[in-house]
């Protein structure tokens, strides 16, 4: 079984693992059993030997124990599943006892004598029981998967159903009502497939995820707005336009979450990404520098063929109208260069062929470095290209002129205006859309050229999306609801901009060779503009002190954030679930430096204090039992939850945000090597790898949590969790 645990060992399961959570609950029983396997089988067995061994097969039984009861709890609650997982359970107990038989070898003085088999009698006996107990524990496993995934289609169908009745709606109060319940079922199946795509193993398909959810987080206050003003102008044409291409974009979005996580697609439908130029060009360097370690027989018409096909993938830059003339030269001289330094190197192959060389000659050495080192040059240039555009479009839209000029045509009902700052935005939205073409062929990874798709589509569609808002509120240029539906448009366009300027700085990362300092949520939920029920806060100017106080403050939080940085990388597991979750917690006292800069996510002050809430939830993955980082995360989560009025005491609630989440690093930053040396401490004391951990599997009594909205289906504590709860309606 591939990529999987329970292929070590020769243990094969003969179950695909999809998820991260199955495979983390598998990696303490698959060590446990290998130490049990591998014990080293000495005539004499010291007290200490014995009592190990003793020890861990104590461990698997009880752990085994734990989680068939929380089997045999799930099966009863799902019926069609019911026998497959008894059968199940019932074959990982009986694999438990025979292992912890084996393993019952204190008393030294009868191993020889009394007839009893042990793990010293019986390895056979013990490989076979160990196979089964990590196939049966494998498949419970996948089975509640199962249970997993038919929970995200449920929930789906029934968003589906109230989908349907939304757009068939004809009077405000019925869609007052169904609506409301439509924001309980979309928190739902945003609690469901957050935990999912943490969960997945697969990198593009948690892109893939990332993705749909996103369109649906923005689509679902899109569909209000959009709906209200059908509603309000039943006759209005480009009202019309505007709720049923929400109405689409949800609907394949949902598609788009299930066709992942039932690992399923139309046919037709390939799910295989058109090969970008950096992948191009990184396996067409691999393959030149492999002509130096063997001189393998290559038909040279097929390395100039793959040569010339990512040329006529360059052209996507150089027939651009955005390409200025000097790039669009720099851009062609290197692929001439590259084009002749390839057919000198198929030259000097074809001249050491013939002589039958078994090395490569200084000739074909040159060649191959020439070549690889103008392939190189040439993707730094098209790197610097589509990064350099990007970033300068970022900078000359940051103002948002353009969306300001559309909202006043609109509310001065000036449908002249409003048609020529049309055809601005689209060549605006023309512009993005190329130019997330153009990141996408040196994003440098998949998930993010995934990323970069979604970004290309995403303007395409609100692009016009905007035009269309802006001329019903030309139309109707003193409706209320037709003013909203525009700001709704414009602040996803906005938001749109802001995820661009984050996936940019990953981009770089990928090709800088770094994984960046930090990356702020591009899912984090921004209340000041997705909740009704908040007030925007005012911008306000702070004297020269206060600047200089939140400066000084920003700078220190900054510095605790690289101290857990540092912290983390000592960490020999960096999957251990304290990393992640100390990661979590950086990641975002960071955005709230970036705040303090006037960057990153964080816009206005109820930003910050929602992500100071946020911040507060991860107490309790981090030593629940340390009175100091609870009642640090308790003084958080009040001073944020505090209304305040007026500048003076909105800066004092912004200074204690700052102090404490700077206390809470403070922590963090102490107790992580606490936590690493106890760990190894305990590993050691052990003799073996850490037992299976009860917050892996809980107790049969907490077995509801095992398939409920706040885990992942495996009681393992998801990341995504804080991020998906997302509340995609306040408001009707």
């Amino acid at each position: 079984m591939a990529s999987s645990p329970c292929g070590s060992g020769n243990f094969d399961c003969g179950l695909e693992i999809k998820t991260r959570s199955v495979e983390q609950t598998l990696v303490p029983l698959v060590s446990q059993i290998t130490t049990l396997i591998n014990h080293k089988d000495k005539p004499k067995k010291s007290e200490k030997t014995l009592h190990a061994i003793q020890k861990v097969g104590q461990a698997v039984s009880a752990a085994v124990g734990r989680f068939v009861a929380v089997g045999e709890a799930i099966a009863v609650e799902n019926e069609e599943l019911k026998e497959e997982i008894g059968l199940a359970c019932f074959e990982a107990r009986r694999a438990g006892n025979a292992i912890a038989q084996l393993t019952d070898v204190v008393n030294p003085e009868h191993l020889e004598t009394d007839g009893r088999s042990t793990v010293f009698s019986d390895r056979s006996g013990m490989v076979k029981a160990a196979r089964m107990l990590l196939s049966s524990v494998t498949k419970v496993l996948v089975l509640a998967d199962r249970i997993v995934i038919k929970q995200i289609i449920t929930s789906r169908n029934k968003v589906l159903v109230t989908l349907e009745q939304l757009e068939r709606v004809t009077t405000f109060q019925e869609f007052v009502h169904i609506f409301s319940q439509f924001g309980n079922e979309m928190v739902e199946f945003a609690h469901l497939t957050g935990d999912r795509q943490n969960d997945l193993k697969d990198e593009k398909k948690k892109a893939r995820m990332a993705a749909a959810r996103a369109v649906l987080e923005k689509c679902t206050m899109m569909l209000l707005t959009a709906s209200k003003t059908c509603l309000r102008h039943p006759d209005c044409e480009s009202a019309r336009i505007n709720k049923d291409t929400v109405f689409h974009r949800m609907r394949y979005a949902l598609e788009q979450v299930i066709e992942i996580v039932t690992d399923t697609w139309p046919a037709g439908d390939s799910q295989v990404l058109p090969v970008s130029l950096y992948a191009g060009i990184k396996d067409f360097k691999v393959r030149v520098e492999s002509l130096r370690d063997s001189l393998y027989p290559l038909p040279y018409e097929s390395m100039a063929a793959q040569l010339e096909a990512m040329v006529e993938q360059i052209e996507d830059f150089t027939d651009s109208a955005y390409t200025s003339h000097e790039q669009r030269e720099g851009i062609l001289q290197l692929c001439h260069l590259t084009r002749q330094h390839t057919q000198q190197l198929i030259a000097d192959w074809t001249c050491a062929q013939s002589v039958k060389a078994k090395d490569a000659t200084e000739e074909m050495e040159l060649s191959v470095l020439k070549t690889c080192q103008s392939i190189s040059e040439l993707r730094r240039e098209l790197h610097k290209v589509a990064v350099g555009r990007a970033t300068d479009l970022l900078k000359l839209h940051s103002d948002q002129l353009t969306l300001q000029t559309l909202k006043a045509a609109g509310n001065e009902g000036n449908l002249e205006a409003v048609a020529e700052y049309a055809r601005t935005m689209n060549e605006q939205k023309e512009q993005l859309v190329e130019t997330c073409r153009l990141l996408c062929h040196i994003s440098g990874t998949e998930p993010l050229e995934i990323t970069c798709i979604h970004a290309e589509e995403t303007f395409h569609v609100i692009g016009p999306q905007i035009i269309s808002a802006a001329q019903t509120l030309a139309l109707h240029p003193s409706s209320k609801i037709a003013k909203e539906n525009l700001d709704v448009f414009c602040e996803s366009w906005e938001s749109q901009l802001c995820d661009m300027a984050v996936l940019l700085r990953e981009i770089n990362d990928v090709f800088e060779g770094r994984r960046g300092d930090k990356r702020t949520y591009l899912s984090l939920p921004r209340p000041g503009k997705h909740s009704a029920n908040l007030k925007t806060a005012k911008a306000v100017k702070l004297d020269s002190e206060e600047q200089t106080t939140m400066a000084k403050l920003g700078l220190e939080l900054r510095l605790l954030t690289s101290d857990v940085d540092s912290e983390v990388d000592r960490w020999e597991d960096q999957e251990h679930e304290v990393v992640r979750q100390s990661q979590s917690i950086s990641s975002m006292a960071y955005s709230m430096y970036l705040f303090t800069r006037g960057e990153g996510l964080l816009k206005t002050t109820l930003d910050l204090f929602h992500q100071a809430e946020l911040l507060d939830e991860e107490k309790a993955a981090i030593l629940p039992d340390t009175e100091k980082l609870v009642s640090l995360c308790q003084q958080l989560q009040m001073g944020a939850k505090t209304p305040v009025q007026g500048k003076s005491a909105t800066f004092q609630k912004v200074e204690s945000s700052i102090q404490n989440t700077k206390g809470i690093l403070s922590a963090v930053v102490f107790l992580l090597p606490v936590c690493s040396k106890l760990i190894r401490k305990y590993k050691l004391a052990q003799g073996c790898p850490q037992t299976w951990r009860d917050q892996q599997l809980p107790t049969a009594i907490k077995e509801e949590t095992l398939i409920g909205k706040s885990t992942n289906g495996f009681g393992v504590s998801s990341l995504e969790q804080h991020m998906a709860n997302l509340t995609f309606l306040e408001s009707k």
